[in-house]
């Protein structure tokens, strides 16, 4: 269920960072058919805070949005300011009654004040990775990630990333084809690749100076049904297993482990939104094995059951 939404607006807020988030769930756009939200900016006390651009943003709520919000997002902001304790403990309780969180770019670091990145994964802006990890030593910081989402707690990278997870999260909730469709709306891909823990579509882009991988990976397209190791595709790729190893990350930005699940979850989730075929046929066709091995990394990374996710897209698509 997502339906209202609360973006918290600190001091030296960032403005795109913000308007991301309000372009995404904040623009009306259900006389088009797509879903709609409460939307709610809120700062600490209701007055007005400063944008890192230089102009003053005007909020129309304090933090009692926060209390029933379906999605808190916290957009970047000046690192190294303290954090309002009314805010943190808004957000602990956020995450205790179980609402998603979001964070854009160094709004990474006010989950982190809060103590909600503890023994979690998460990303920030690629500049930021170490010091997020030396503030919180108990976060598993990714420095490599678009976004990383652990349970429901999604954290982002930097400016444009913020849009990747908000796409993520409308897929999530409302399916791949409004969330295509949205993407279309805004002029962006529905998909970017790279190494986060995604469902990537797009092209894998070829390494400069670098014999491409795009021969092996065309062909793991065609056989995600089959159990396949590194040595196999490494030989495929006419490479030793390490340097295969070394080049799949290099060219993707993930490990072909990683990868390959990813591209079986895409597939598995397209196959619950346009077949009726069981979960179990499902897991063979898309490389789990069984109904259990595919609950177990659908789960994980998806956050929810392939069941509860057919049932919530199955019922979007048809109201479209």
């Amino acid at each position: 269920m997502l339906s209202s939404v609360v973006v918290l607006a600190l001091d030296n807020v960032a403005a795109f960072e913000l308007g991301v988030l309000a372009e995404v769930f904040g623009t009306d756009r259900t006389a088009d058919g797509f879903p709609g939200y409460r939307f709610a900016v809120c700062s600490p006390d209701g007055g007005p805070v400063r944008t890192s651009s230089g102009f003053q943003l005007v909020p129309t709520h304090d933090l009692t949005p926060v209390e029933d919000a379906d999605l808190v997002a916290v957009p970047a902001h000046t690192r190294g300011g303290a954090v309002p304790e009314p805010v943190l403990a808004a957000l602990r309780r956020a995450a205790d009654r179980g609402a998603r969180l979001l964070s854009v770019c160094s709004g990474a670091f006010v989950l982190g004040a809060a103590g909600l990145l503890d023994d979690r994964d998460c990303t920030t802006h690629w500049r930021h990775v170490d010091e997020l990890q030396r503030l919180h030593p108990r976060a598993r910081v990714s420095c490599n990630s678009l976004y990383v989402q652990d349970g429901r707690l999604l954290t982002s990278a930097g400016t444009a990333a913020g849009i990747d997870a908000c796409l993520h999260l409308v897929r999530q909730a409302h399916g791949s084809e409004v969330a295509t469709r949205l993407a279309r709306r805004m002029v962006v891909p529905p998909h970017r690749d790279g190494g986060q823990a995604q469902y990537v579509e797009a092209p894998i882009p070829k390494a400069p100076e670098a014999a491409t991988l795009e021969p092996v990976l065309a062909w793991l397209m065609g056989h995600l049904d089959r159990p396949v190791t590194v040595e196999e595709l490494a030989g495929r790729a006419g490479m030793a297993p390490r340097t295969f190893a070394r080049r799949f990350r290099a060219e993707t930005g993930t490990t072909p482990h990683d990868w390959l699940t990813n591209q079986r979850l895409l597939l598995a989730r397209r196959l619950l939104e346009e077949t009726v075929l069981s979960v179990e046929e499902v897991a063979g066709l898309a490389g789990f094995g069984d109904a259990a091995g595919l609950r177990h990394h659908f789960t994980r990374r998806v956050g929810t059951t392939p069941l509860a996710y057919r049932s919530t897209f199955r019922a979007r698509v048809g109201s479209h």
